[in-house]
C-alpha cells in the first residue's frame, strides 16, 4: 500500500507537468495532430479509471469485514464510491442527486472549505458535479477561445443570477447607468431594493437610444449630479441589457463597453434574448469591448423547453474565484455572494438546462427566421406598428444587423395594434391557441404578452410611456412553428375581433407564401455561407 501511494504521488506530480505542457503546446498543434493529441490523453484517463476500479475491489472487502447489522447496512446504503467509478464513461454528465459528499481526511475537508482542494465538492449549496458541468459548458460557448479567462456559476433562477452579479458589485451610494429598456423585474429589483435608502440607496441614470454617444450622455448628467458622491469615493457602474425586452432592439456593447472601461466603469450585461447564437460578447479580440460580467436565463432559449428555471453569471477567473487567503480572494463573486446566499442551482434543473442547449442553434435559427416573417406580415399592415430590428425601416436596423449573427433579429419584437381597447383585447385573447397566452419567452411555442399588464407592469405608466409600451402593445415571443399556421390564425383572429376591413389589410395568401419562401431561403443561404470554408 506505501508503494502504491508512492507512486500515486508520483503520478500526480507528473500529471500536473502534462497540464503546463498541454497549455504550451497545445496552440502550436495543426488539427490532425490535436486530434492525435486528444485521444492520447483520453485513453490515459480510461487507464486511470481503470487503476480506481482496481483498488475498489480490496476496498469494497475491507468495507464488507466491518461487520455491520442488517440495521447499520441498510440505513448507510451503498458505500457510493464502490459503483460511482464507471459514471465517469455516461456519455451525458450524471446527475450527481446528493446533498454532501465523502471526504478522504481531516486535511482534505479543511483545505475544500478554503477553496484548495476542488476535487472535494462539499455541500451541493456550494457545488456540484452536475452544475460545475453545464457551468464549464457555457464558458465554452460564450467566450470560445477565450474560455480559459472566465468561470460561471449557476444560480436557481435568471434574477438570483441579476441580483448575485448586483450584490457583488454595488455599494451603497454607488450609481448605475442602464438602458431605458431592461426587463420589468429587473427595473423592481434596481429601483425598489438596490435604491431603497433603507438598502443600498443606489443613483439611477436612464438613457434613450442605442448607441456609445446616448450612453456618454448618461455619464456625463450622472457626474455632475452625483459629483458629491463620486467626490466621496463612490462609483458608477453600468447595467445593459442586449437584445432588449420586449422590443427586441440592440445596444451598441462594444461601443459602450469601451467607453465605460476608458472611464474605470465596469459593465453587466443580460444577454439572455440573443443566446451565444446571436452574439458572443466574451469573444470580442479587444478586451476593452468585452462587458466584465455577462448574466443569462437559462430557463428561455438555452433550455428551450420552459420547464425549468435558471440563471448564470460569468465573469474573468480572478472576479469569480480565488482560494481562501489568495489576494483579493473575498472580492471575489464566489465568497463575496454565491457562498453566502445559497442561490445554487441543483444537479437536475443544470441537466436538464445541458440536454436543451444541444439544439440551440438549430431552434434560434428557425425562431429568428419565424422573427422576421412575423414582422414583415405584421408591418405591411397599415394599422400595425411593428417595433423589430429586423425591419430595414427600423431605426435599430442598422446596428442589430453589424452586431448579431447573420443579421437575424433576436426571436423577441413588440407590435401596437391600432383599434379601440376592448377591440384589442378581444383580439388578443383570440390569438389562441396558436400563439400561447403565458408569460415567459424561449419556449418552442410562439408566446404573446401584453407587457403593460405582465413583464413590465412594475414601470410606472409613465415610464412604460418612455419605454414605448403602452396599453394596445403585443410583446410576440416567437417559438419554431410553422409560420404558415401563425399567419393563418393572425389573419382568422383579426377577422373575428376587427373586422373584415382589418383583416384585408394583411397581405394576400400568395403573397404571404413568397415571403416565407424567400425568407427561408436568404436566411439559410447565409447561414451555409457564414460557415469556415471546408479544408483538409
Amino acid at each position: 500500500m506505501g508503494r502504491l501511494a508512492r507512486r500515486f504521488y508520483e503520478c500526480e506530480g507528473d500529471l500536473e507537468a502534462l497540464g503546463r505542457v498541454t497549455a504550451e503546446v497545445l496552440p502550436q498543434l495543426d488539427r490532425t495532430d490535436r486530434i492525435a493529441y486528444f485521444n492520447a490523453i483520453k485513453f490515459l484517463s480510461f487507464q486511470l479509471a481503470k487503476l480506481l476500479d482496481s483498488l475498489q475491489h480490496p476496498s469494497r472487502a475491507s468495507y464488507q469485514g466491518l461487520g455491520y447489522s442488517l440495521g447499520t447496512q441498510s440505513a448507510k446504503g451503498p458505500y457510493p464510491v464502490f459503483d460511482n467509478v464507471t459514471a465517469l464513461f455516461s456519455a451525458n454528465p450524471v446527475i450527481a442527486r446528493t446533498a454532501t459528499y465523502i471526504y478522504a481526511c481531516a486535511e482534505w475537508i479543511a483545505d475544500a472549505f478554503e477553496g484548495k482542494e476542488l476535487l472535494l465538492e462539499i455541500y451541493s449549496r456550494l457545488l456540484n458535479p452536475t452544475s460545475i458541468a453545464l457551468a464549464n459548458h457555457m464558458v465554452d460557448l460564450e467566450a470560445g477561445p477565450h474560455a480559459a479567462e472566465y468561470l460561471a456559476w449557476n444560480f436557481n433562477s435568471g434574477m438570483a443570477a441579476v441580483d448575485a452579479a448586483f450584490s457583488h458589485v454595488l455599494g451603497r451610494d454607488d450609481i448605475l447607468i442602464c438602458s431605458r429598456h431592461i426587463y420589468g423585474g429587473v427595473f423592481q429589483l434596481i429601483h425598489d431594493w438596490f435604491g431603497r435608502p433603507g438598502n443600498l440607496a443606489i443613483a439611477v441614470e436612464t438613457f434613450d437610444g442605442f448607441g456609445t454617444d446616448d450612453f456618454l450622455l448618461a455619464w456625463e448628467r450622472a457626474s455632475e449630479k452625483y459629483a458629491d458622491r463620486l467626490a466621496q469615493g463612490r462609483k458608477i457602474y453600468v447595467y445593459l441589457e442586449s437584445p432588449v425586452n420586449p422590443h427586441g432592439y440592440v445596444l451598441d456593447v462594444p461601443g459602450i463597453c469601451k467607453a465605460a472601461h476608458a472611464r474605470n466603469s465596469r459593465v453587466l450585461l443580460d444577454a439572455t434574448v440573443g443566446t451565444p447564437f446571436l452574439i458572443r460578447p466574451l469573444q470580442r479580440e479587444d478586451p476593452a469591448e468585452r462587458p466584465d460580467f455577462v448574466i443569462h436565463s437559462y430557463t428561455k432559449d438555452i433550455s428551450g423547453g420552459g420547464s425549468v428555471i435558471a440563471g448564470v453569471v460569468i465573469g474573468k477567473n480572478e472576479d469569480m474565484f480565488a482560494p481562501k487567503g489568495a489576494p483579493g480572494w473575498d472580492q471575489t463573486l464566489f465568497w463575496n455572494v454565491y457562498y453566502v446566499k445559497g442561490a445554487f442551482l441543483n444537479a437536475d434543473a443544470a441537466f436538464e438546462v445541458l440536454q436543451g442547449a444541444k439544439t440551440l442553434e438549430s431552434r434560434m435559427l428557425a425562431k429568428c427566421i419565424n422573427t422576421k416573417i412575423l414582422a414583415e406580415f405584421l408591418n405591411k399592415h397599415p394599422k400595425c406598428h411593428v417595433r423589430c430590428p429586423g425591419l430595414k425601416t427600423d431605426p435599430n436596423y442598422k446596428l442589430a444587423s453589424s452586431l448579431l449573427h447573420l443579421g437575424l433579429p433576436a426571436p423577441l419584437f413588440s407590435v401596437d395594434i391600432e383599434a379601440p381597447l376592448e377591440d384589442f383585447a378581444r383580439f388578443f385573447d383570440a390569438l389562441a391557441p396558436t400563439f400561447g397566452h403565458m408569460i415567459s419567452l424561449g419556449q418552442s411555442n410562439t408566446i404573446v404578452a401584453c407587457p403593460g399588464l405582465t413583464t413590465h407592469s412594475e414601470l410606472s405608466k409613465a415610464a412604460q410611456e418612455d419605454a414605448q409600451i403602452r396599453p394596445t402593445t403585443i410583446r410576440m415571443a416567437l417559438g419554431d412553428e410553422d409560420p404558415r399556421d401563425l399567419l393563418a390564425h393572425l389573419v382568422h383572429a383579426a377577422r373575428l375581433t376587427l373586422g373584415e376591413e382589418f383583416a384585408s389589410s394583411f397581405p394576400s395568401a400568395p403573397d404571404a407564401e413568397t415571403l416565407i419562401r424567400e425568407t427561408y431561403t436568404s436566411v439559410h443561404r447565409r447561414y451555409i455561407e457564414s460557415g469556415a470554408e471546408l479544408r483538409y
